[in-house]
């Protein structure tokens, strides 16, 4: 599990809802290859829209930029070791 060896470089989520963020990106990655980012920003995606409802977004990479506007209390980017995971819900 990622819990305690990521780093959390910026986040607004609720500390229950970071957990579980860092819960299905450990999951992805022992689900598939570490170098399958698509894939494991997929199941990250489906994994929030099912728990939190539809309008998620995720990206997961080791070196991206971005600028996106996120509903209040979704936001969280956090690095366990090499790849980076950006995980929101779009604001409306």
């Amino acid at each position: 599990m990622l819990e305690g060896k990521a780093m959390v470089k910026e986040t607004d989520m609720p500390a229950k809802m970071q957990i579980q963020a860092m819960s299905f990106a450990s999951q992805a990655i022992d689900l598939y290859d570490v170098h399958d980012s698509k894939s494991i920003a997929a199941h990250i995606k489906k994994e929030f829209d099912k728990m939190y409802g539809k309008g998620w977004q995720c990206v997961v990479g080791s070196n991206f930029g971005c600028f996106f506007s996120h509903s209040p209390g979704t936001f969280i980017y956090f690095a366990p070791e090499t790849l980076n995971f950006l995980i929101f819900k779009g604001a409306s």
